[in-house]
């Protein structure tokens, strides 16, 4: 089941939601294939450390962050990728690497690559291993609020 917090997050702001269920996988260039949603438009959630405070960086699961790019948009002395030690208590009913991109529920930054922008709707993790919700990146963006910017590269094949 998806994370409650973030289930009820979206429906008290009234947010027209689907959730996809899938077999348990745990990369998004996996799950993308699984479910039929191409690389680029399906979010990935990447938990770094910007300064020491935990944020996320959500970019399409076919980029991968440029963590230099990163440090001189957040203007940080330090980012580096975080450790599953180092946020697994952070996101309580998420299974660990499948954090909705809901930093805004967990007191966390939120930065998500410029090119997420470009599609009508957004899918993420809902918490689980088997589960994605898609909803209008409009939606997203009016409720998490996320640093809109460029951090990232295409991944080589």
């Amino acid at each position: 089941m998806p994370a409650q917090k973030l289930l009820e997050f979206l429906d008290g702001h009234n947010v027209k939601y689907v959730t996809i269920r899938h077999s348990t996988a745990y990369t998004a260039q996996e799950i993308a294939a699984m479910v039929h949603i191409k690389g680029r438009e399906l979010a990935k959630t990447v938990i770094v450390k910007i300064d020491g405070q935990m944020a996320m960086a959500v970019l399409p699961a076919s980029y991968q962050v440029d963590l230099a790019s990163l440090k001189a948009i957040a203007g940080a002395k330090t980012v580096a990728l975080a450790t599953e030690a180092d946020f697994r208590g952070k996101f309580p009913e998420c299974e660990t690497g499948a954090m909705p991109p809901f930093g805004n529920l967990f007191g966390v930054s939120v930065f998500v690559e410029e090119s997420l922008t470009r599609d009508k709707e957004i899918a993420f993790n809902a918490g689980t291993h088997n589960e994605l919700i898609r909803l209008a990146y409009e939606d997203f963006a009016r409720l998490v609020q996320p640093k809109v910017t460029r951090f990232s590269s295409v991944k080589a094949a």
